[in-house]
C-alpha cells in the first residue's frame, strides 16, 4: 500500500501520465481530475452530498472521437482518508458507438505511483494497432 498523496500531488501525478481529460467524481461534477475532486468535496462540507463508505469513483474518458466512433472509458476507484488520496482499481472498457462492451480490462493492487501512463492504459483494450499489423496486402497474379 502507497503512502495517501494529498489532492494536489495525486492530480499532478495522474495528469501526467496522460489522465488529463475531464472526469465525473461520484456520476456529477464534471471538469479537469483536480476540479472534480475539489468540487465534489466543497459539496460534501456544504451538506449538498456525503461521502461516501467506501471508495470514490472517478469516471471518464481516456479516447473518444465523436458520438459514432469506438471510445475508451476508465474508471477509477479512489480511497480518500482524512483528505488525502491513494489509487485502488482502475478499470478500462473499449466500447462501440452504441455503447455495447468491445473488450474491458481491470487494474489491481495500484498505487498513484505505478499507475501505467494513459496511452499503455488504452493499448491493453484497443486491438487495432494489433489488426493492422497483422493484415497483408492481398495480391492477385494474371
Amino acid at each position: 500500500m502507497e503512502a495517501l498523496s494529498d489532492l494536489n500531488t495525486f492530480a499532478k501525478i495522474l495528469t501526467d501520465k496522460g489522465y488529463n481529460g475531464y472526469f465525473h467524481t461520484q456520476g456529477a461534477y464534471a471538469g479537469k481530475l483536480k476540479e472534480s475532486i475539489s468540487d465534489y468535496l466543497e459539496s460534501c462540507q456544504k451538506g449538498t452530498d456525503s461521502l461516501p463508505k467506501q471508495d470514490l469513483l472517478l469516471t471518464g474518458y481516456l479516447q473518444w472521437s465523436g458520438d459514432d466512433k469506438p471510445r475508451v472509458e476508465c474508471s477509477m476507484w479512489v480511497k480518500y482518508l482524512n483528505g488525502k488520496f491513494s489509487l485502488n482499481k482502475m478499470e478500462v472498457a473499449r466500447k462501440d458507438q452504441f455503447g455495447q462492451l468491445l473488450k474491458k480490462s481491470e487494474l489491481t493492487n495500484l498505487s498513484v505511483i505505478s499507475t501505467p501512463k494513459a496511452a499503455e492504459v488504452i493499448a491493453l483494450v484497443n486491438d487495432e494497432q494489433k489488426q493492422k499489423a497483422g493484415k497483408s496486402p492481398k495480391r492477385f497474379k494474371l
